[in-house]
């Protein structure tokens, strides 16, 4: 299965990939199929057939609250199938419910016998990436029962314990076992009157190891958005960006227990909390969902980093970068049940308390979180690196990421050669998300917390970054800064979108900000519907690779929102309606990240084949573009 033949239901934190045939075949690699939640896959088979043969689509399933499919058996002009099958399929907290209807087309009763293959593999989402790695699980054992209404399958390790159970109504007739121990195919004879039809209901519960799936508070709880002055394609952008991240909620714990919800980063394989996404997101929509950015705020507070663990990367003050609910986490085989492999959430989670502040001219937040604000500052200035080295740095983890910007694929914070840069690394961007954090907290320490003394270090301090900033970043011969700034400070000379970001942060004087700004829209960097990650004239430049050459929306609205403080109208313009055009070839969805080639090429914009869809920071994209538009104007 690929991306684009996949059908994804999403609710409540549980999500189902499907064929367009509504069937699940245990695919892994780009475009895993199944039931996931808290990721684990809960089904990983669940394939039909009809008189012992597959049916053939007629109607292949569409995204929505439901996927509805048409099916039929082999027929041909002459003799035409002799009956219809409806596919109708929902998921909801911790649940996948099918009606499967068997119509006749026929004036005589017959008898159909449908069979359904059923499987649950438990696989943790880590083991599906085809990544190369193996992970070993020791004791690990699977079990199938069957039950008077269907089948459950059960997965112990150690004190780790998931269950699938499949209830079917009528409960089938037979159940045979497949050659691998565990899939078992559940049979039922159907009796059918003339032009008669029957149902078959199926409900399958995901019990996950761990908390139970609760249902989220309703989406209307949130403010109705203000979209008036958005029209055209962009209004439709901004529509389904907002139906996008009510799909793509999740609840989480704030800093007192309470249950929150917030955005996950995206499908399939970010169903979760993510430090950096959540927050960029959560900015975005603030003006229209200032809710959403409480929902984080207060998660990220309640994850924040408490002791050092250097397997998680954890550090007191720093802010979690990702959290997983999976089997691998639990026993430590990767990092990320709580991973703070980040330079970047901590600057972020300052600068969206301070915007949430003054979004909603409400200080209670801001005041409930001054602890974890003040942990978040020290943490900068510790840990981080600015006492030390005068900016945020990161050195390559050996239990997670080479590259702990936004930027984090191996190989993307290079040389003009290619070159991965070698640590402790300072990427620009970062430098201006900490002087965005330390100006807007040192605001809060005067007008909220009433600490001037404390605002003043932080103004201080401020000033001293973006006057070093500019004497250590700028590439005078280029007109550009350096994307970053390696271990022995040498400056790593690939132009590269991270550049825009700046402008947005508010670190570049305006002649500066300008000359960026422009830079960006020429060829090189704008393929006429984004700005690539890098400027294509460069020799590490790749069209489809993931940070060296791509398209991201959410790059690009932070280019926008940047454009837009400078004064750059023209600019802006050209950008927005080239994220808007391209949002329009992808049914107003702009997808994780796109491939980076020119629009004169081919007329529509070149999907990057591992692109999460629907993704958080790009279904907020459009909401950004808005802004900008309108603080532009």
């Amino acid at each position: 299965m690929t991306a684009s033949d996949r059908v994804l239901l999403v609710r409540e934190g549980t999500f189902v990939s499907l064929g367009s045939d509504g069937a699940i075949t245990g695919s892994a690699g780009a475009s895993p199929d199944g039931l996931f939640l808290r990721d684990a896959r809960h089904l990983s088979r669940w394939e039909l057939t009809v008189d012992g043969t597959a049916p053939a689509v007629l109607a292949g399933a569409s995204e929505g609250p439901r996927a509805t499919c048409v099916l039929t058996p082999a027929g041909t002009r002459d003799e035409p199938p002799a009956y219809t099958v409806f596919r109708e399929q929902a998921v909801d907290a911790g649940v996948f419910t099918e009606r499967l209807r068997i119509v006749s087309n026929r004036p005589e009763a017959m008898t159909a016998r449908l069979a359904l293959w059923v499987d649950a593999d438990f696989a943790d989402q880590f083991e599906l990436r085809s990544d190369h790695r193996t992970y070993p699980k020791p004791d690990a054992a699977r079990t199938v029962e069957m039950t008077p209404q269907g089948i459950e399958f059960d997965y112990r390790r150690g004190d780790w314990h998931s269950r699938t159970s499949v209830a079917a109504t009528p409960a089938p007739d037979a159940s045979t076992a497949g050659s691998d121990g565990t899939a078992r195919r559940l049979v039922w004879s159907v009796e059918l009157a003339a032009h008669g039809q029957a149902e078959v209901n199926l409900r399958v519960e995901a019990h996950p190891c761990g908390a139970a799936p609760r249902p989220l508070p309703a989406a209307s709880a949130d403010p109705v958005p203000e979209l008036a002055d958005a029209e055209g394609d962009l209004l439709r952008a901004c529509t389904q960006g907002l139906a996008d991240l009510d799909l793509l909620r999740i609840q989480a714990t704030g800093p007192d227990g309470e249950p929150v919800s917030m955005p996950a980063a995206g499908i399939p394989w970010f169903l979760t909390l993510f430090g950096r996404d959540s927050l960029l997101t959560s900015y975005f929509a603030l003006p229209y969902r200032p809710r959403t950015a409480a929902g984080t705020l207060a998660a990220l507070a309640a994850t924040q980093g408490t002791e050092y663990d250097a397997f998680r990367g954890e550090q007191p003050g720093r802010i979690v970068h990702e959290v997983r609910h999976g089997e691998l986490a639990h026993f430590r085989q990767v990092p990320y049940g709580r991973y703070y492999g980040s330079v970047d959430a901590t600057p972020l989670f300052l600068v969206l308390l301070h915007a949430h502040a003054e979004a909603t001219a409400d200080r209670a937040l801001a005041v409930r979180l001054e602890r974890h604000a003040r942990a978040a500052v020290e943490w900068m200035f510790t840990d981080g690196g600015l006492d030390e080295h005068g900016y945020l740095v990161y050195e390559p983890d050996p239990n997670g990421l080479v590259n702990q910007n936004w930027k984090d694929s191996a190989g993307a914070i290079c040389h003009i050669d290619g070159t991965q840069a070698k640590g402790p690394v300072a990427v620009c961007e970062a430098q201006g998300y900490a002087y965005d954090a330390l100006v807007r907290t040192a605001s809060l320490a005067r007008t909220t917390w009433h600490d001037p003394a404390y605002a003043q270090r932080l103004e201080t301090a401020a000033a001293a970054l973006r006057t070093r900033f500019h004497r250590d970043f700028w590439m005078a011969e280029q007109g550009f800064p350096a994307l970053a700034l390696d271990g022995d400070g040498r400056q790593v000379d690939a132009l590269a979108s991270d550049a825009g970001h700046l402008l947005w942060s508010g670190i570049l004087d305006q002649d500066r900000a300008e000359q960026v700004g422009r830079r960006l829209l020429r060829p090189d960097f704008f393929t006429g519907w984004a700005i690539r990650t890098l400027a294509a004239d460069q020799a590490p430049y790749h069209p489809l690779s993931y940070h060296r050459g791509s398209c991201w929306p959410h790059d690009n609205a932070l280019v926008a929102l940047g454009l837009a403080r400078h004064g750059l109208t023209k600019e802006l313009t050209t950008l927005a309606r080239g994220l808007v055009e391209a949002a329009a070839h992808h049914g107003y969805r702009l997808p994780e990240v796109m491939a980076g080639y020119d629009r004169s090429e081919l007329p529509e914009p070149v999907p990057y084949p591992h692109s999460c869809s629907p993704q958080a920071w790009a279904a907020a994209t459009p909401l950004a573009l808005l802004t900008a538009l309108r603080e532009g104007s």
